[in-house]
């Protein structure tokens, strides 16, 4: 092993270094953007339009086997016939040039559409065209430009697991440098006089210089290379006033000790970074402690129709599915897991996965992918595995779906961070040059101890780990949020807009009256069937509500948003919505009514009779002292009566409101200055969701994935609302509490180090310390906010 600096990244790093040309590189990573740089002739890698050459001799045939058709199934992610999907874990990932080149491998290979590397994971996820490159092709191209994927078709995520144990060695040897400096600085702290001790001060002086430099070249590099890339990138880091503090300590005393002038500060110096390292391993141990990541056991309220042997259809949620399972479909639900189309017409939209809207039809016996969209009626698939939530995590927070949202805690954060350095190394020179004038003796201590006591990490991390942890709490609760900013979004919120049907009325308590003509058997067929499709609320009490028919498979279904369903099974048709749209008159009734017909003749109508959520009256009462409520609806007025003696006085009602009203409205008050938080179903409500402040779908066993809204609340957890708002307020205060503790320490810390009552070593102490009582009192507050929602 040897230790150099690349020539092109300028890193030095403990791996095999490449010598080409006679200059000097850490990894593949930096020698192929050079060669590539040299050949073509260019000076930024992002210029490049030329292939890197040819497949070296030496591996070609060596992935042969991935030409094999059952291995890449067993490998990609995703496949629609023309774009593939592969996350490939590749252990030679090292800087910032293994990103750029693994990033733009589009220029490499022109079939390669996207590419995004996982630095932490080391793995990069290739977005090909399968009709013009293989899978073989991919892992060909990275092995000859020096990134051999690992491959294997068993699990290999343990293989992923790779614990540093840098930090410990490092912190060992600072720890042992540390205590052998004080052991021989005590002759200097008591200023002992004996003669023996005069006479070996030399040797003792020198013997802590020799243990310093082992702590400020190995066990401080960490610093100085994160300092240096700062600046070499024109930021300046925190990581640059602790890297000049212990160059300045080290020099000092060396010189201190080269003529005699005392015995320097080598004690403060191998002190100082001995619990620098120690702050950051105990930091690192409560970050994972306190860890707020969302895990796959995390709540995620979806729904999914199970078929069991018996033909009985159940609602499960998405944990519970199993290989082999059978699941139920529905229109304009999400397929939560890979498997095998068995009955239906599918028409899957992958646009989740690849961004691009085009269906794509599948047959029976064709494998489906997680992430797709079933477009044309109801389907059923057998589950080829169980659910990672991290995958459908990963897509609902795609940016090609994501809203532009202020983040003003990060804005802030980035806006301290980004001037902290510059006012701190200020501070630093002035009060230096004050003690040069009153006390020479102290401007060591100031400087040092100013560079290290100021610091803005706890700033940085106030916001995450209090929003994460809510976040984290909030998922327990059957609350689930896309992000954290969505909590800072709900603490802004000011006026509430709700849907009816489903959203403030139960699905499973609903009951119907229909009148009309006796519907033949074969009618009764078709309308549970065309039923069995939709996952509109009324869809779902009307289909739990008929008496059990055969299943069929129909022959054309189509849902029209906000006006009905059709479905078409050889010569005869039926629809189901409002009266328009199955051709007849409106009536006066004031009730929820569905409209029938069929083979275009006028049927008769399902009258519906609400049964509204409970606790629903006292949920209003509540949330109308803080904000502005308004129910819009797609229904009549027949409703009206009841919700006024229910809901609180100036609560707006809004009937025969269609999806695109909705959106219309929200725009308008929107404009006024209203943030808007609306509640509805994933389907109708898409387009109104998707416009509010913050949108949130509510799950009562249906599969309401959608990429429009910002959350998804169980049913159960209604009448909840309120609380989950309150809480949201209350975590952002604690941020802004946060900001201000951090801001005291700093200003009280900064009053000691600059008057010269702080020695660099207590700094160091003291600098950590801040961070983790930032974390644990938010961590404390947030876990006691959630304490209140059970």
């Amino acid at each position: 092993m040897e230790q150099s600096t690349c020539f092109h990244c300028g890193d030095q790093c403990d791996v095999n270094v490449i010598n080409l040309q006679g200059k000097m590189f850490c990894c593949n990573g930096c020698k192929t953007v050079f060669e590539i740089f040299s050949e073509n002739n260019l000076n930024c890698y992002y210029d490049l339009q030329a292939s890197p050459g040819a497949i070296p001799k030496e591996i070609e045939g060596k992935y042969d086997f991935l030409s094999q058709k059952n291995i890449i199934a067993k490998l990609i992610e995703f496949d629609n016939g023309s774009t593939q999907i592969v996350n490939l874990y590749i252990p030679h990932i090292h800087c910032s040039s293994c990103i750029w080149i693994l990033e733009n491998l589009n220029k490499l290979n022109k079939s390669i559409s996207l590419s995004l590397v996982d630095f932490g994971k080391k793995t990069v996820r290739v977005h090909y065209n399968s009709e013009t490159s293989s899978l073989k092709d991919i892992v060909e191209l990275l092995n000859s430009i020096g990134y051999e994927p690992y491959i294997s078709l068993e699990d290999f995520s343990a293989g992923k697991k790779h614990i540093s144990r840098t930090l410990i060695y490092k912190l060992g040897i600072a720890g042992f440098a540390f205590g052998n400096v004080m052991f021989l600085s005590f002759p200097e702290y008591f200023e002992v006089g004996e003669y023996w001790l005069e006479q070996y001060k030399p040797l003792f002086r020198w013997l802590m210089f020799a243990f310093s430099l082992p702590v400020v070249f190995y066990a401080a590099q960490d610093y100085f290379f994160s300092a240096y890339k700062g600046l070499k990138a024109k930021i300046l880091n925190i990581d640059v006033p602790i890297a000049l503090g212990i160059v300045v300590l080290f020099l000092r005393s060396t010189i201190d000790i080269m003529f005699d002038l005392g015995s320097g500060f080598f004690d403060s110096l191998t002190g100082l970074v001995f619990f620098l390292l120690l702050g950051k391993f105990f930091q690192q141990k409560t970050y994972s402690f306190l860890s707020f990541e969302r895990d796959y056991k995390s709540y995620f309220p979806i729904a999914i129709t199970k078929i069991s042997k018996e033909g009985i259809e159940e609602p499960i949620q998405v944990y519970d599915i199993n290989k082999g399972d059978r699941l139920l479909i529905r229109n304009e639900e999400l397929i939560p897991v890979d498997g095998i189309l068995i009955n239906g017409k599918a028409k899957i939209d992958y646009s989740f996965v690849t961004g691009e809207s085009e269906t794509v039809s599948k047959l029976s016996g064709d494998k489906l992918f997680a992430g797709g969209k079933q477009t044309s009626g109801v389907i059923e698939m057998e589950a080829l595995k169980t659910v990672e939530q991290s995958y459908l995590t990963q897509l609902w927070s795609n940016d090609v779906f994501s809203k532009v949202k202020e983040d003003s805690f990060t804005t802030l954060t980035n806006l301290i961070s980004k001037r902290f350095t510059i006012y701190i190394l200020s501070i630093a020179f002035l009060a230096t040059l004050f003690w040069l004038v009153v006390d020479s003796s102290k401007v060591m201590n100031v400087f040092t101890s100013v560079l290290i006591i100021a610091c803005p990490c706890a700033v940085a991390l106030a916001a995450p780990f209090t929003l994460g942890n809510m976040l984290r709490i909030f998922g327990k609760k059957k609350f689930y949020l896309k992000n954290t900013t969505v909590i800072e979004q709900l603490a802004a919120i000011n006026t509430i807009i709700f849907d009816k049907t489903g959203t403030i009325t139960s699905n499973k308590k609903n009951t119907a009256m229909y009148e009309g003509q006796v519907l033949s058997e074969s009618e009764e067929v078709l309308l549970k069937n065309t039923l069995r499709g939709s996952n509109h609320p009324l869809s779902r009490s009307l289909y739990e509500l008929l008496k059990e028919n055969d299943i069929i498979s129909l022959d054309q279904f189509e849902e029209h948003l906000g006006q009905g369903i059709q479905g078409v099974h050889q010569h005869n048709s039926i629809k189901i919505g409002s009266a328009t749209f199955v051709g007849t008159r409106e009536s006066s009734v004031l009730n929820t009514v569905v409209h029938i017909s069929a083979n275009s003749a006028y049927k008769g109508k399902f009258t519906f009779y609400n049964s509204y959520r409970k606790g629903l009256s006292k949920l209003f009462n509540t949330l109308k002292k803080y904000y502005d409520l308004a129910i819009l609806s797609g229904d009549n007025e027949g409703e009206l009566g009841n919700l006024k003696k229910i809901l609180p006085a100036k609560t707006k009602l809004l009937f025969n409101q269609k999806p695109n009203d909705k959106l219309e409205y929200i725009k308008y008050h929107q404009s006024e200055g209203a943030k808007i938080l609306m509640i509805g179903d994933g389907l109708n409500d898409a387009g109104a969701l998707a416009q509010s402040n913050v949108g949130i779908a509510l799950s009562e066993n249906v599969n309401v994935f959608s990429p429009a809204c910002d959350a998804i609340l169980d049913a159960n957890q209604f009448q909840k609302l309120d609380a989950f708002m309150k809480a949201s307020k209350s975590a952002v205060n604690i941020v802004k509490w946060s900001f201000v503790l951090s801001f005291m320490y700093n200003i009280i810390g900064l009053y000691f180090a600059v008057t010269g009552q702080l020695a660099p070593v207590i700094a160091a102490i003291l600098m950590p310390l801040s961070s983790i009582s930032v974390v644990v009192l938010t961590t404390v507050a947030t876990n006691f906010i959630g304490k209140k929602l059970e």
